[in-house]
């Protein structure tokens, strides 16, 4: 693995032992980094990180449970992995979670509650935990994942849709944050979100072998375009949305 895009990179990701997060441990290892994951399900995220070592040929990932909702348990996280590895080039956050209702008026404020802690309190946490390392890194990214639902939100995925909203709002300002630390000179860390309709796995379809999953993004190719965020300098991927399905 000496000789990947991203060697010598130590990039953590959170939400690793979903369909996406195993696809991007085993994409950013074999890309050359070592790869620490965090999940809120220890046998789940083992598995992954299993599944990413022996799929990218023995490269160093690792992995460990996390409480993402817990400010402090997440900036102890972040600096055991650059205390253990010496640096932080990259945070990919991919805690996702979905509820809906079938109409506006039926939306329960519970789903919001639940959406708003997965997918809003675990950015800021992870955002504000990692800032300084990734600021001290020469190619450091955080990368979030939204939805195309952000943008243009549907009647029946109000919860959803405001959650992802904020956590791009957040994320923006992240990006804001790393063009002032650059000053004159551009930014050297920059914070990106990629979008998707939604998200697609092997299981996905062997489930349902005849839906088409028209405009989603298969996790692997997810996994490519996180990748993919370290090719471009920081100055042309900071406070950008890098859209992975049609423009609504």
């Amino acid at each position: 693995m000496g000789n990947g895009a991203l060697n010598g990179a130590v990039i953590a990701v959170a939400g690793a032992g979903g369909p996406a997060g195993r696809a991007a441990l085993i994409r950013l290892a074999e890309a050359g980094a070592t790869v620490v994951g965090a999940d809120n399900d220890p046998e789940r995220l083992a598995e992954a990180v299993d599944a990413a070592r022996y799929g990218a040929g023995g490269a160093t990932v690792t992995g460990e449970p996390v409480d993402l909702l817990d400010l402090d348990s997440t900036r102890d996280w972040a600096h055991r992995v650059e205390k253990e590895y010496g640096r932080v080039d990259g945070v990919v956050h991919l805690v996702g979670g979905w509820r809906g209702s079938e109409t506006f008026i039926k939306t329960s404020l519970d789903d919001w509650d639940f959406l708003e802690l997965l997918l809003v309190k675990t950015v800021q946490h992870t955002s504000l935990a990692f800032f300084e390392a990734l600021q001290r890194s020469d190619r450091g990214r955080y990368v979030l994942i939204s939805a195309a639902g952000a943008t243009n939100p549907s009647a029946g995925n109000a919860a959803y849709a405001a959650a992802k909203a904020a956590a791009e709002a957040w994320t923006l300002a992240l990006a804001d944050a790393f063009r002032k630390a650059g000053g004159a000179e551009g930014p050297t860390s920059a914070a990106a979100i990629l979008v998707v309709k939604a998200l697609v796995h092997a299981a996905m379809r062997a489930d349902r072998p005849n839906a088409k999953f028209a405009g989603f993004t298969d996790v692997k190719d997810l996994a490519e375009a996180i990748t993919g965020v370290w090719d471009k300098p920081a100055s042309e991927v900071n406070g950008q949305r890098l859209w992975l399905t049609e423009k609504p």
